[in-house]
């Protein structure tokens, strides 16, 4: 696994815009972000397409094109992606994937961006950071999470622990925390190591079986370690669920599999009333460790994961933590 360098003040970390542009109504909370960047040390470059309106901020081959450059750019150490959205996969044709081989940076973000973490670390060997996206620093004071975030783009690879509370509704600025956090471990309490890999479920979903799928090679070629899978479900009702885990399963991504981790999901629902637990073990069944409802994902606060690390996850009694090793 091959892991890029860490920042140090004065590097720039560039921004591209692989889904959603940053419209005029979320430019001063994006200001906000990047200002924590700035006191940080770090310089700003932003892709033409940043700032922009619409679904997506530029056509498929356009946002490749820009992804690119900053790859290519000798003063860029790192991408942190704008935002998340929709239809990133239109713009994976046009990624240089070798060029990031050739020149690793570090490439953060999630949701949506899972569409270009994902092969990256899978067909690469090359780590990438599922957590904040530029804009997602958007507070004056920063939560314990974010705090989280920023040391480990220093090199600060710190143990995280399960929050007291989480956010019910999503919102912007400062977390409305009121929900206990309860990690939920249906077959008994985990204590896992292996090699993480994972992101956003309909993210994945749409790569299973295409020329960016090389979970295969990546399973057999960690064998050793273990495969540590972590999902963030973002709107899937649980039936859903149930069907994505199958598929995944049938194009044998859960080869070598040692344990599942699942965070809260934002916009949860039903057709037939079935819960998530359910759908979970319905797929993978009891014989495997499998954590429900962690600080991992769409619900805020949030831990920042890095695919390709060796994760240690412990969870028992409602509570967990993560710890990750870079080798």
């Amino acid at each position: 696994m091959i892991y890029p360098e860490f920042l140090r003040p004065g590097d720039t970390v560039g921004i591209p815009a692989p889904s959603a542009p940053i419209g005029e109504d979320k430019r001063a909370s994006f200001a906000l972000s990047l200002s924590h960047l700035t006191r940080e040390g770090y310089r700003i470059k932003t892709a033409p397409s940043v700032y922009g309106e619409g679904i997506v901020s530029a056509s498929g081959k356009t946002r490749a094109e820009e992804l690119n450059a900053l790859v290519q750019d000798g003063d860029t150490r790192m991408l942190l992606c704008a935002t998340g959205g929709d239809f990133l996969m239109e713009m994976l044709p046009y990624v240089d994937f070798e060029a990031f081989r050739r020149n690793p940076k570090w490439l953060q973000g999630y949701s949506d961006p899972t569409g270009i973490l994902f092969p990256l670390t899978t067909g690469c060997d090359v780590a990438t950071i599922y957590g904040c996206n530029a804009g997602g620093y958007d507070m004056e004071t920063l939560h314990s999470s974010l705090e989280d975030s920023l040391a480990l783009l220093r090199g600060e690879v710190r143990e995280q622990h399960s929050f007291a509370l989480y956010e019910k509704e999503k919102g912007d600025g400062a977390y409305r925390l009121t929900e206990p956090v309860e990690w939920k471990t249906p077959n008994g309490p985990v204590d896992v190591s292996g090699r993480l890999i994972g992101g956003c479920m309909e993210c994945l979903l749409d790569l299973i079986g295409t020329p960016h799928d090389h979970v295969a090679d990546f399973a057999r070629r960690y064998a050793s370690d273990g495969i540590l899978w972590y999902f963030d479900i973002f709107a899937l009702k649980a039936e859903d669920v149930v069907h994505t885990l199958w598929h995944m399963k049938q194009a044998g991504w859960f080869e070598n599999a040692c344990g599942f981790i699942f965070g809260r999901v934002l916009f949860a629902g039903s057709f037939l009333g079935l819960s998530y637990e359910d759908a979970i073990l319905r797929v993978l069944g009891r014989d495997v460790p499998v954590i429900l409802d962690a600080d991992i994902g769409h619900v805020s606060p949030r831990m920042t994961v890095v695919n390709g690390a060796i994760g240690h996850v412990r969870a028992k009694a409602g509570k967990g933590s993560l710890r990750m090793e870079l080798c």
